[in-house]
């Protein structure tokens, strides 16, 4: 009896073999997101199908590491917005409203934008207009366009202070964007916020940022 393998056996065994194989593929190692991938997606409010979805959760671990032990701002909203609506961890609402203020803190325009709707809207927070103000102001100082647009609205309405209105719109006007949408969304909130203005200030607002 011979006591070689035959050909038939390892024909078997490769059939055996291929599915682990094929999953191994299947679960092959994503890369780490980079900041710059991370504020685009946020600003397409892609960020939690990519890591759900597409990356099927891969990345929990390095994601939390990155916000707890690496302090990066991107990770931390990120990592505060996934506990917040139940993707890919426990839901957690109030830890990650808090790594959402940790990024806000450090400056990150998407985490102040997304807490200035929070609490103009009243989602996981309770509705708290003067303290929305305060975060979309600091957003459309960096440049946020979304945060610019919501402040003009709630100024518009008549809430908040007069005294932002000039802010306000200077950010707006300056405001470049190659979207028709945007463009008319901008043209519509100046003629708006320009009614509320004496129009030298609305002159002074239309200068160049200094």
């Amino acid at each position: 009896m011979s006591r070689g393998i035959s050909f038939s056996a390892i024909l078997l065994a490769l059939a055996v073999l291929q599915p682990s194989v094929s999953y191994a593929q299947d679960l092959e190692a994503v890369q780490l997101y980079t900041d710059a991938d991370l504020i685009a997606m946020f600003r397409e409010n892609t960020h939690l199908n990519r890591v759900s979805a597409v990356d099927r959760c891969q990345l929990v671990q390095d994601i939390k590491a990155q916000a707890e032990i690496e302090k990066r701002p991107t990770y931390q909203f990120l990592y505060g917005d996934m506990l917040a609506w139940n993707v890919c961890y426990e839901r957690n609402e109030e830890l990650g409203v808090r790594y959402m203020e940790i990024a806000a803190e450090q400056g990150l325009p998407e985490a102040l934008e997304q807490l200035g709707r929070y609490y103009h809207e009243g989602v996981l927070v309770q509705k708290d207009v003067e303290r929305a103000i305060l975060y979309l102001r600091e957003a459309s100082s960096l440049g946020n366009l979304p945060a610019q647009l919501r402040l003009a609205d709630i100024l518009i309405a008549g809430e908040g202070s007069p005294y932002d209105l000039e802010k306000a719109y200077q950010w707006l006007y300056q405001a470049v964007t190659a979207d028709s949408a945007n463009y008319q969304a901008i043209r519509t909130r100046l003629s708006a916020m320009a009614e509320l203005m004496p129009a030298r200030v609305v002159e002074r607002a239309r200068r160049p940022l200094g």
